[in-house]
């Protein structure tokens, strides 16, 4: 499935839920399956009346079944495609849990690649639960003019080559690029955010970008469940001034979305995910196998 057929989905995704939304205003209101019409109320028999016809009076059947029958196909809809954490748990409870994207083949090609943590028990990666979106939200604070289509064509990128879906929460204040798990265990959204050495000392000298992700443990099976991702202002900043410097940010936010994933570095200076930037600009045939890996894993 494309970038932009993904987009598509999520759009149709919300218009279900606004339409659920509208249904409940009107169950609330009518009835389930009422028509948002009115009738005139006339007087009710008591109980056990038969009427001047000897016949008890016949019920008037309202359009009720076509009204439950749109709404089902409504609820279903949104069901299937819901990826909060109640959709998941309706999903789970009549055992229909699924990935929520398409299973990323392995490529062909030779390349390297590295994972930033394996499980406890053997060499499989630490990933993300396909059967959940990735949710992320931006503080733009320092940002490039064109941020959004920036970040948008990253994790577009991203999201093709490894079968994951994000999901975009909008803008955020929040500048917290350590601490994304609260003390009760409720990860935060993947924090996006541009800034400088004196507030993220890591940025110092000649980095360009910091990625990575939080990972929890259940039962000896690990998860990544948060991350975040500071990009250096001041570089961003000569970089939109440059005219190719939109690929190369568009590079260096991808590659640090490689390291939120779960990707590491390699020595192969042909992957993007090779440590420094020698001009690559473009995902290599390792960063499109680790990606691939990383999203062919169980649902967790």
């Amino acid at each position: 499935m494309s970038f932009a057929d993904r987009r598509a989905q999520r759009r149709w995704r919300r218009e279900m839920e606004r339409r659920l939304r509208e249904l409940d205003r009107l169950d609330a209101e009518h009835g389930l399956g009422a028509s948002p019409t009115h009738r005139p109320i006339g007087p009710i028999p008591s109980t056990g009346s038969t009427g001047s016809t000897g016949r008890r009076p016949r019920k008037e059947r309202g359009p009720a079944v076509p009204g439950l029958i749109i709404a089902l196909l409504v609820i279903v809809g949104v069901f299937m495609l819901d990826p909060s954490d109640s959709g998941r748990r309706l999903r789970e409870l009549v055992g229909f849990d699924g990935r929520l994207g398409e299973l990323v083949g392995i490529p062909d090609g030779e390349g390297e690649y590295a994972f930033a943590a394996t499980q406890p028990a053997g060499d499989e990666p630490v990933s993300w639960n396909p059967c959940r979106p990735i949710r992320y939200v931006v503080n733009p604070d320092g940002a490039p003019d064109d941020w959004e289509d920036l970040v948008a064509n990253s994790v577009g990128v991203i999201e093709e080559a490894s079968g994951f879906e994000f999901e975009d929460q909008g803008t955020s204040e929040d500048r917290d690029f350590d601490s994304r798990v609260d003390g009760l265990g409720r990860p935060a959204p993947v924090l996006i955010g541009w800034a400088g050495p004196d507030e993220v000392p890591r940025l110092s000298g000649d980095v360009a970008g910091l990625g990575g992700s939080t990972y929890l443990e259940r039962g000896r099976q690990r998860t990544y469940v948060t991350g975040s991702i500071a990009l250096d202002a001041g570089l961003y900043g000569d970089l939109e001034d440059d005219p190719g410097g939109g690929d190369v940010m568009r590079a260096i936010l991808t590659h640090e979305l490689g390291h939120v994933l779960g990707l590491d570095h390699v020595d192969d200076r042909g992957e993007l995910m090779y440590r420094d930037s020698v001009g690559q600009t473009e995902l290599g045939p390792g960063d499109l196998e680790g990606l691939a890996r990383l999203g062919g894993v169980d649902c967790g």
